[in-house]
């Protein structure tokens, strides 16, 4: 069977262009034909293809930059540049350095405007001397650095003690020079001496811990500079550490706030097929355990009977810690309220309960006592707009309905109004306990607000004698 014509497979060669086929040199198709437009359509022979090229093109091909463009983006490229190499000049030129920049400018000016001998020689002395000086930035120092902290986790008042080795480990000599270490804030300046290849050098340092928080140690810089002060130039050489200082605890031995020796559980309101608290008999219902038929009573009763439980669930304790800065009258007060949460979560962690800690920000992880320490250590105040204790209790009744006991630490600007309405927007039946720090309190004072007993502490070394009047 043949093909007409007009409707025949034009050849590979020519469908890919590198050919002709006709008279006129054009390959047109029914169905390509009735794709195109109406002028590449009409067109017939080498213009026709030409045409249908330069339509495609015009479409994919993006067109040329004019002239503005170009010189638009020409400028933008040395912007970029030409600020990227003012911040590294700026990097390196010290204070000192600037000035005698500008005193070199100034004495060359003078001597060129006014020939004066006098500047000329001061100019050429200042001009050397800052010759001389960028030639100390010039030169590598290839450190091997170790930085090495006794402990990453230190409790406020504590010091942090730490090790810097510096190892020369080339094969040439490398001169002295000085070592940076950032630390928080501040920062920590050692001089290094000259090394020879394979030579060592070590620097103790001790860092104190004022106050709670992670500080940042590190990272490691090597500055090189001349020694008169005018230019420097640092690098960095390993990777910061963070330091977490936790807020100080006390130990509640011997003090439980729940149903903590409970093995059984806490009997709730559902009840489950399985568990180990009965709770009634009833009759059997298609996918019981036969297990849990009651022999005797279906003897008596003359159909199966089974056993039904009460669901049990582990003591569910939650820590609520107040954040808002106006509940507070200093921040030695907050200090305290974070200490207070902290010795009461960890008590509940190493009684292996569920510790649910939360402020008004959200939740605070704490799934082991070293994670809830750290997060801790990052807390900070909420927003006004966030609300205080009475917010951060419907919070709680909202994410934990089916808590145990509740421990509220709020400040002493709360007054007792708003810790009625906190403990009235717990969980029905849980058992509440408030914990208000006031740093002008001399003892422990313990008194009831509605169904919950409220302490207030002055120190932290207060709390577990107020705990025990209140277990008392």
């Amino acid at each position: 069977m043949t093909s007409s014509p007009e409707t025949a497979t034009p050849p590979r060669r020519a469908r890919r262009g590198g050919g002709a086929s006709g008279a006129d040199g054009a390959i047109r198709t029914g169905p390509a034909s009735a794709d195109l437009s109406p002028e590449i359509a009409g067109a017939s022979g080498a213009d026709g293809q030409a045409g249908a090229e330069a339509s495609v093109t015009s479409l994919v091909a993006p067109r040329q930059a004019t002239r503005a463009e170009r010189w638009r983006e020409r400028a933008d490229t040395a912007r970029r540049v030409s600020t990227r190499l003012v911040r590294q000049i700026a990097d390196v030129v010290r204070p000192l350095g600037w000035v005698f920049l500008a005193a070199a400018a100034l004495l060359w000016w003078l001597a060129l405007a006014f020939g004066w001998q006098e500047m000329l020689i001061a100019a050429v002395v200042v001009t050397v001397v800052l010759v001389v000086s960028v030639a100390f930035l010039f030169g590598r120092t290839t450190y091997e650095i170790e930085l090495d902290l006794t402990r990453t986790r230190v409790v406020v008042g504590d010091r942090a003690v730490g090790g810097l080795t510096l190892a020369n480990r080339t094969s040439r000599t490398i001169l002295p020079s000085e070592v940076v270490l950032p630390v928080g804030h501040g920062r920590g300046v050692f001089q290094v001496p000259r090394l020879i290849p394979g030579a060592e050098h070590e620097e103790v340092f001790a860092i104190p811990t004022t106050a709670r928080g992670v500080l940042e140690v590190g990272p490691v810089s090597v500055r090189r500079g001349d020694p008169i002060g005018l230019f420097e130039r640092t690098h960095d050489r390993r990777q910061a550490v963070d330091l977490y200082v936790h807020p100080r605890t006390t130990a509640l031995d011997g003090l439980s706030l729940g149903h903590l020796r409970d093995l059984e559980g806490l009997p709730s309101q559902h009840l489950a097929r399985d568990d180990v608290s009965f709770h009634a008999l009833r009759e059997y219902q298609p996918g019981d355990d036969l297990r849990h038929v009651h022999w005797k009573s279906t003897a008596r009763a003359g159909e199966v009977m089974v056993r039904q439980y009460e669901e049990t669930r582990r003591s569910h304790f939650v820590v609520g810690l107040s954040t808002h800065p106006d509940e507070y009258r200093s921040a030695d007060e907050f200090e305290l309220a974070i200490s207070v949460a902290g010795s009461v979560g960890l008590r509940a962690l190493r009684d292996s309960r569920i510790l649910d800690a939360r402020t008004q920000n959200g939740p605070v992880r704490s799934l082991t006592p070293r994670r809830f320490l750290d997060e801790l250590s990052l807390l900070g105040h909420s927003r006004p707009r966030q609300g205080g204790v009475v917010a951060l209790a419907g919070a709680i009744a909202a994410h934990a309905p089916q808590a145990a006991v509740v421990v509220l630490v709020t400040g002493s600007k709360t007054g007792a109004s708003d810790l009625r309405l906190a403990c009235s927007r717990l969980p029905y039946g849980v058992r509440a306990l408030a914990v208000v720090t006031d740093t002008r309190q001399g003892a422990p004072a313990l008194q009831r607000i509605a169904d919950a007993d409220v302490i207030t502490v002055g120190d932290l070394d207060q709390l577990p004698r107020a705990v025990r009047k209140v277990l008392a």
